[in-house]
């Protein structure tokens, strides 16, 4: 039985929902995954372990948000093509897109392995706890090849309208690296480098796990081993769809990672802090992000199809049902900021840092419930080039000078520094308002691609 599902028919908030919800499922394994090797170093190991684990999976996160983005490609042109009723068409940018990861996947890690001690110092690790960060990186970066694999066939999946195959591929990482976080941890002690190997077997086996489930599935495109090939027009497609998306993640995220590099500098107990409170905002996060990825794939198959006011029905729902969930992440991370904290750290001393930080993120929790649906719209709508400018925009003219400016203020907390986020978000939502005005205008007048 197919695993996938049309959105160009019937109601719009019940699919939505039902798409959206493995796919929380699916972030929230994924925020699990990433956070198990902190929450077991905070546990069994000191606060240059959990300074090593934050400030390292922060620079592999940035690996990987780039490879996500890229791989939009896939998810939106394949959806399209769905929504077109061409299946065949389907399959090719598939078997396209697998060419173009592998050849990515083998260049990513040889650059990491090379780049990890100019990364880290770049990151200004303090100094205890720099050779540790920099064995987690190198650890790490040897399993690119599997970040790669798992996540591209979470776009594929996606784009097809299955949103469940992602959520078994994480399902199955998560619980192998709680597993093998707490052999190499806490039985072994291996400290950092126990978390990173952990996290590589993980990946290594959840995508040779997911490959043989995938044999087994009934597929909605057809594909054959002839497609994989270098298809020049449809990797060409996928770049131009994918690439504004990546390079929007990549400088975002390079902006947290100049967040993260000002915080550091300020010692090894802030650094501490606002690593823990950083995993704690991919779970805050969450319902957002979910609605972001589901929008995506929603609004490309109603594209394909022509059906233009299903996609604006969508992301209006998309909100209302993000923003009722905001208001609860934002009240637990505002009030409640120490006992999220604590299941990350024992230290009191990062726990109180980590609680600050977070405070500033409360707000924050109810602005991207506008700001992500939006994302999701546009890029569903392949116009990525956007959502990549108005990401620069809030990373780079608000978020990096903003922190940066406060931080060189006498008696600055890490609240304080932590309000250069939201401070962004307002200005991203904003420039997406004036956007969808103006394409809606475009739209009536008969010039508009949306």
């Amino acid at each position: 039985m197919k695993q996938s599902q049309s959105f160009t028919e019937g109601k719009i908030l019940s699919p939505l929902i039902r798409f959206a919800l493995p796919v929380f499922l699916a972030l929230f394994l994924q925020a699990m995954y990433g956070a198990v090797d902190l929450l077991v170093v905070g546990q069994f190991g000191s606060a240059v372990d959990v300074s090593a684990v934050s400030t390292g999976s922060q620079i592999m996160h940035t690996i990987t948000t780039v490879i996500v983005g890229l791989a939009m490609g896939i998810t939106v042109l394949a959806g399209q093509k769905i929504g077109e009723k061409n299946p065949e068409a389907a399959g090719r940018t598939i078997g396209s897109g697998i060419c173009l990861f592998s050849v990515l996947a083998v260049i990513v890690t040889f650059l990491m392995l090379f780049l990890a001690n100019l990364l880290v110092s770049v990151m200004q690790a303090p100094e205890e706890a720099f050779d540790a960060t920099v064995t987690y990186v190198k650890i790490c970066s040897a399993g690119t090849i599997f970040i790669v694999a798992y996540n591209v066939l979470g776009s594929i999946f996606r784009g097809i309208g299955d949103s469940k195959m992602p959520l078994i591929t994480v399902a199955i990482a998560c619980t192998l690296n709680i597993g093998g976080d707490l052999l190499f941890v806490a039985v072994f002690h291996m400290g950092v480098a126990g978390a990173a190997l952990a996290t590589v077997l993980a990946q290594a086996v959840s995508v040779l796990i997911s490959v043989f489930i995938i044999r087994k599935k009934s597929l909605p495109f057809v594909f054959s081993r002839s497609y994989i090939r270098f298809d020049k027009s449809l990797i060409t497609r996928i770049v131009m769809l994918g690439a504004p998306i990546a390079l929007q993640d990549l400088l975002v995220s390079i902006s947290f990672l100049v967040i993260m590099a000002i915080v550091n500098s300020l010692g090894l107990i802030a650094s501490a802090g606002v690593g823990v409170a950083e995993k704690l905002c991919a779970f805050i996060m969450l319902v957002p992000s979910a609605f972001m990825q589901s929008m995506s794939a929603f609004v490309a198959q109603n594209v394909g199809a022509g059906k233009t006011e299903r996609a604006d029905k969508a992301l209006f729902y998309g909100i209302a049902t993000s923003v009722c969930a905001g208001i609860l992440m934002a009240w637990l991370s505002f009030f409640h900021g120490d006992l999220l904290s604590s299941l990350f750290a024992r230290d009191t001393e990062v726990i109180a840092a980590s609680a600050d930080y977070l405070k500033a993120y409360a707000i924050d929790c109810l602005l991207t419930a506008f700001l992500f649906c939006f994302a999701g719209y546009f890029n569903g709508y392949g116009l990525t080039f956007f959502v990549m400018l108005q990401g620069i925009v809030g990373a780079f003219c608000v978020r990096i000078p903003v922190s940066f400016l406060i931080s060189r203020i006498s008696g600055a907390t890490l609240f304080h520094i932590g309000l250069a986020t939201p401070s962004s978000t307002v200005v991203q939502i904003l420039l997406c308002i004036c956007y969808f005005r103006y394409q809606k205008k475009k739209r009536r007048s008969g010039n508009s691609t949306i």
